[in-house]
């Protein structure tokens, strides 16, 4: 869970809250450069070509000045968690692509070439950043990941608001695959409600698992449980074993 700016100020130490400082100040200044015509035409080109196009290209507008150098708040988030400890680590590097406004070339950047505490600070905070649907990418890498860290951060309020019917229902069981508490997807009770063919998926999983002598995960029958139409029972998870008189 992401902490705010004043509960980090509370934990924090002196040092570690005048690098804080420090580095929200660069994010701001970075995002508060004056846009330019470049800017311009990359804002008209997105509404053709989409706003991933623009993303690259403003944020290659953005660091002009200095082209063989990544922005320093970028520098500044991969330092966060030496600085102000790992337990913040996620809540400072959030804080910072908040700060900076990060444009999608930043966030694709800082996503491949981040440690997984990096990566998964990127998921985390996607809903927080004006990206539209552009950075879906990102979330189908993490869900293609078995680092249950990433997964978890991939189900969050983005792609509860992002992704398609189809790469939402495989992100659930992907979850369940891995182990992920099907809590951490977001919206999971109004995306699920009703879907007949998730409610199939978690039938079927449950069968395999049934028939091959394994649990079925309580929570697969929780997410099965949601399935169901307001007012309506949920579906069985599996055909119940026959018994010694059948």
């Amino acid at each position: 869970m992401l902490t705010s700016r004043e509960e980090l100020d509370a934990e924090l130490g002196e040092a570690a809250r005048a690098w804080l400082d420090a580095a929200l100040a660069e994010a701001a200044d970075d995002a508060a450069r004056p846009q330019t015509a470049a800017d311009d035409a990359t804002r008209s080109e997105a509404a053709a070509d989409g706003a991933a196009r623009s993303g690259a290209a403003a944020d290659a507008s953005r660091t002009a000045a200095s082209p063989y150098a990544s922005p320093s708040w970028e520098l500044r988030y991969a330092a966060a968690g030496r600085h102000c400890g790992q337990r913040h680590a996620d809540s400072v590097r959030s804080l910072l692509l908040v700060e900076a406004r990060a444009p999608l070339a930043s966030i694709t950047r800082l996503y491949e070439q981040g440690t997984a505490a990096e990566r998964r600070a990127v998921l985390l905070t996607l809903h927080l950043l004006d990206l539209g649907d552009t950075a879906l990418p990102l979330v189908e890498d993490a869900l293609r990941a078995n680092d249950t860290r990433l997964v978890a951060a991939a189900v969050g309020p983005y792609a509860a608001d992002h992704l398609a019917p189809h790469a939402w229902r495989h992100a659930v069981l992907k979850c369940l695959f891995t182990e992920v508490p099907v809590a951490a997807v977001a919206r999971l009770a109004d995306r699920s409600r009703g879907d007949t063919e998730l409610a199939r998926m978690l039938t079927d999983f449950a069968a395999e698992r049934t028939a091959a002598g394994r649990p079925v995960p309580e929570d697969l029958r929780t997410a099965l449980a949601l399935t169901a139409p307001a007012g309506h029972p949920a579906p069985p998870t599996a055909a119940p074993a026959p018994t010694e008189e059948s």
